[in-house]
């Protein structure tokens, strides 16, 4: 795929890059997961960068930058294996921006842009294995508004966050609705994640909440397609680091007297990962351009995304293991961190598998049509 950046993008990439190099070390990024997966200061430098505000519109003092600028931060961001989720600060702006009444989006969106606020999407439940129209939780009308009751599961940095958008039925249909975290009726419980990142369990108990939209499922799906766009450029900025590591390892390792990156056999494995990161990377591409195409386009382009980076994301991460042997899964080598970063990356906003049965759906659906 032939795809050229702006010299703004370029400039963007490099101030990113620039701070995960000196300022985001290895070290850092232990520390923070000792400390529990999530580093407000660390979240200040990001929206110090104009990054939470990069997708926010003008009129609400962000940027107003669109999908391919988001793209490049996320994938720049996961070759330092950031652990604050930049994704969040997009899907926010994104499901306020088009579906949120004026004065919610007056009320939160300078909030999201400064990095004030961290608004999460909390969306998975236990029963709904990825399904969106799955969705237990219930809302009802209050005096002042709305109350939401619900069990929300793996909800990034669900303790730390300040509100949560949350999905919930409302009369028979789903809505999505904004809720406080220091609200009354709300609980959490965090924990680290296995690639070091922080999430959280989060309950709901007759909470007060603000409705965002009752045409809540077509915003569920814009915000998971958001994230599944981020999600994918992250991965692959993760694989193209992971690569890296690789090749620089094989040209220090010897056996038999001789370095192994000589070895013909290991540098066609070699070639093969070069290959799937390749193949990826166009897909991210992909999947960042239909984040503007009709819903429908859009939810097909993310599935097919997500398949071959999911596919993709194993690949590398196996060779690289593999071609290190034992050094490759031991705590204290970043190489092991990368590859735990690509397996929960896999299962994020939907696995492999999940999305490969909406592909095959929407393959069905489509030869339907044209039967």
């Amino acid at each position: 795929m032939d795809f050229d950046f702006s010299d703004d993008q370029e400039q963007l990439r490099d101030a990113v890059r620039k701070w995960v190099d000196k300022g985001y070390s290895f070290e850092r990024r232990r520390a923070t997961v000792a400390a529990g997966g999530f580093d407000r200061a660390a979240w200040g430098e990001l929206a110090e960068l104009g990054l939470t505000a990069l997708t926010v519109p003008e009129a609400h003092d962000g940027m107003g930058q669109g999908a391919i600028d988001a793209m490049v931060v996320a994938e720049e961001l996961g070759r330092g294996m950031v652990l604050e989720p930049i994704a969040q600060a997009f899907i926010a702006s994104s499901v306020l921006s088009h579906y949120a009444p004026a004065d919610v989006q007056g009320a939160w969106l300078p909030r999201v842009a400064s990095g004030e606020a961290l608004v999460v999407l909390a969306y998975q439940e236990r029963k709904a294995r990825y399904r969106l129209d799955v969705c237990e939780a219930k809302a009802a009308s209050a005096p002042a508004g709305y109350t939401v009751t619900a069990t929300k599961s793996i909800v990034t940095a669900g303790d730390q966050a300040d509100a949560f958008i949350v999905p919930a039925q409302l009369d028979g249909k789903i809505a999505l609705f904004l809720v406080e975290r220091s609200a009354a009726g709300v609980t959490t419980r965090g924990y680290v994640t296995q690639d070091g990142s922080r999430a959280a369990e989060v309950q709901l108990a007759n909470a007060p909440a603000t409705l965002i939209t009752t045409d809540g499922l077509a915003a569920l799906e814009l915000a998971v397609d958001t994230g599944i766009a981020a999600t994918c450029a992250e991965a692959v900025g993760v694989m193209d680091k992971t690569v890296a590591l690789t090749v620089e390892y094989m040209n220090q390792r010897k056996q038999f007297g001789v370095f192994i990156a000589s070895f013909q056999a290991l540098r066609h494995r070699v070639a093969d990962m070069k290959m799937q990161l390749e193949l990826a990377r166009s897909m991210s591409y992909y999947a960042s351009l239909k984040l503007g195409a009709p819903a429908a386009e859009r939810r097909a382009a993310m599935a097919r995304a997500k398949v071959q980076l999911g596919q993709s994301m194993r690949f590398v991460g196996q060779q690289s293991v593999q071609l290190h042997g034992g050094i490759g899964v031991t705590d204290e080598y970043i190489g092991s961190h990368y590859f735990k970063k690509l397996t929960q990356l896999e299962m994020t906003f939907g696995d492999t598998l999940h999305h490969l049965g909406e592909v095959s759906a929407h393959m069905q659906d489509t030869a339907g049509v044209f039967a």
